[in-house]
This record gives structure tokens, C-alpha cells and sequence, in this order.
């Protein structure tokens, strides 16, 4: 039922994207491009909601943005764009971006400052959208929010700095998402799942794979989840977290696994709910703890390897894998 889109389907479409036309303030060459789109994985890679795995703006062809105005324009475009994001654009409020678009940074220098992305409202469908390799910075809201049902997203090789509210958000009936080898630096709601405790129309969705990510100093919501069954959080590095790792709530299911935590008192929540919300059930296996407390466990959860294939580093791997590998300028 399910399958993942392969790495040479997806390449293959992209070549043939590359042999169009290429527009905006400049373009990188067709080999770099195809570097920087990757092949999404976890949940993003499910065949489901008639999408065959997250391929972003592949159909459509390539362009580099450098203002504000030009990355509005083609984010929310009702065709497909691979989007190249070179250097600083300075934003204000949310940038819209709407279905199968690649928003994709340009070396290791670009960045949205000031603002961020939201996918999707709801008459206009934020569905199959890769956003890899930017660095996100002092937002007024979200970093990036997924929701009103967006479906098929990848967030990839990110840097995170604080944003007045959360890093990367993704409720309100959002599913099939995997947020991956990203940094957060010092954030505090860093990752939301699931809109509140009252709004029960997310139960069903919200599927979610977190992994290769590191949070370095950041505080809390890594993530935290409400009603989402299965969520998958593996090979994640918490280093010096202030509040909490993870904190499962709301009958959530979460699978903690083969994850790293360092100097972090409160790894996991669960059992006894967190703040407000009610207990969820947490499975926690392969874990290291240095440093730190243990993971909460409660109840029974389903196995994301139902959905797709993937392979767990050992958690004592994790330091120098993510360490080396996560965040913009390592793709």
C-alpha cells in the first residue's frame, strides 16, 4: 500500500526540470541543484492522499529569489517552483506557501530573517513542499507552520534561532511530515504537534517522523504531542534542554528512539500528562541518557516501520553524526 518514491525517479524528474527554464536573480548549475533537492524520507517518503512521496517543485522549473517580494511571488504561485533562496531576505509576518513548491538556501548563507513560512490556508493547499538548508531568525510568529491540513512536507538541514512563538509548528489536521537533520539554537517552543488540547479534528492525523535533529540549549517541545499516532522521534541529540525533551499528551502515541540526551533533566513526559494536557502513551527504546532523567513510558504504540523503512543509528552514535551532519551548508 505504501512505498517510497526512489532516489533515481526523483532525479530523473528533476533533470528533466533542470532542462527548462531557469529564471530569477541568478541560478545554480543543474548538478547543484539536484545536490541540494534530496530524496525526502519517514513519513514524507508515504505514498497516501494521492502523493506518491514528497518531491516539492519538481514538476516546475527553477528560480533564485534574493527579496521578500520575489519569494512571495513564487511561494504562493499556483504551479510548481524549485525555489533557491540566496542569501538574507528580510520578511515580515508569514510568507505563504502553497502546494508543490522546494523552497531550498543557496550555500551556507541563506536566511529568513524576521518572519516566516506558513503552508497552506484554507482554500489553497500547502501539500508536498520540501524547505531545506535556510537559516530561520528572529520570526514574529512561527519559524514555519504546517496546517490546515497540509500534507507531504519535508524541513530539512535547517538552522533555527528564536522566533517569538514556535520554530516549526504543525497542526490543524497536517500529516505526513518529517522534519530532519535541522539545528536549534537556544528556541524555546521549538516544535509543536497538534493545535491544542480541545481541538479534537486532529486525531487521525498529525504523523510526523522527527529525527537527526539537534536541540542545543533550547527549552521545551521536542516536540510536544497532542492526539498524533504514531509520531517517530529518533536519533534526535537534546544537549543542555531546559524544560523537557519530549512530552506525549492527549492519547498521543510517540515511539522515542535511539535518541541522545545530555545534561537534560526531564527527557520525556507522559504518563502524567504535561502542564494542562492529559496523559499520553510514550514507547521509549535504545536510548542514552547522560546526565539525565529517564523517559516516562505509558501505554502501547503503533510501529512506524507499518508505514516506510528506515534504519536507527545507535544512540551512542548520535553526538557526532548530528554534530557533524545537521544543520545549513551539509547537503
Amino acid at each position: 500500500m505504501f512505498r517510497r518514491r526512489s532516489a533515481a525517479l526523483f532525479a530523473a524528474g528533476l533533470t528533466a526540470v533542470l532542462a527548462g527554464s531557469v529564471t530569477g536573480a541568478g541560478a545554480a548549475a543543474g548538478g547543484d541543484v539536484l545536490a541540494m533537492a534530496g530524496v525526502a524520507d519517514g513519513y514524507a517518503s508515504v505514498s497516501a492522499l494521492g502523493i506518491n512521496g514528497t518531491t516539492g517543485g519538481v514538476a516546475g522549473p527553477t528560480v533564485t529569489v534574493t527579496t521578500s517580494q520575489q519569494l512571495a511571488q513564487y511561494a504562493g504561485a499556483n504551479t510548481p517552483y524549485t525555489i533557491l533562496v540566496s542569501g538574507r531576505i528580510q520578511v515580515s509576518g508569514l510568507v505563504r506557501v502553497v502546494a508543490n513548491k522546494s523552497i531550498i538556501g543557496v550555500g551556507a548563507t541563506a536566511e529568513i530573517a524576521g518572519g516566516g513560512l506558513v503552508l497552506g490556508s484554507t482554500t489553497r493547499p500547502g501539500n508536498n513542499v520540501i524547505i531545506r538548508n535556510i537559516t530561520f531568525r528572529g520570526a514574529s510568529d512561527d519559524s514555519i507552520s504546517v496546517h490546515n491540513g497540509a500534507h507531504h512536507v519535508w524541513i530539512d538541514h535547517n538552522d533555527f534561532y528564536p522566533a517569538y512563538d514556535g520554530s516549526v509548528d504543525v497542526k490543524h489536521q497536517s500529516t505526513y511530515v518529517t522534519v530532519s537533520w535541522n539545528r536549534f539554537h537556544g528556541t524555546d517552543k521549538s516544535m509543536l504537534l497538534g493545535h491544542s488540547d480541545t481541538y479534537t479534528a486532529d486525531i487521525g492525523y498529525l504523523k510526523v517522523t522527527y529525527h537527526h535533529n539537534l536541540f542545543d540549549g533550547s527549552n521545551q517541545r521536542h516536540p510536544r504531542v497532542r492526539f498524533g499516532d504514531p509520531v517517530h522521534v529518533y536519533n534526535n541529540y537534546y544537549r543542555g534542554v531546559g524544560l523537557y525533551g519530549v512530552a506525549s499528551t492527549e492519547n498521543a502515541g510517540v515511539l522515542v528512539e535511539a535518541n541522545y540526551f545530555e545534561d537534560t533533566a526531564h527527557a520525556c513526559h507522559s504518563a502524567s500528562g504535561y502542564d494542562d494536557s492529559g496523559p499520553g502513551r510514550l514507547v521509549q527504546r535504545g536510548n542514552a541518557f547522560v546526565r539525565s532523567g529517564t523517559c516516562e513510558t505509558n501505554g502501547a504504540v503503533g510501529e512506524p516501520s507499518s508505514y516506510y523503512s528506515y534504519r536507527a543509528d545507535s544512540a551512542t552514535s548520535v553526538p557526532s553524526l548530528v554534530t557533524a551532519g545537521a544543520g545549513v551548508g551539509r547537503i
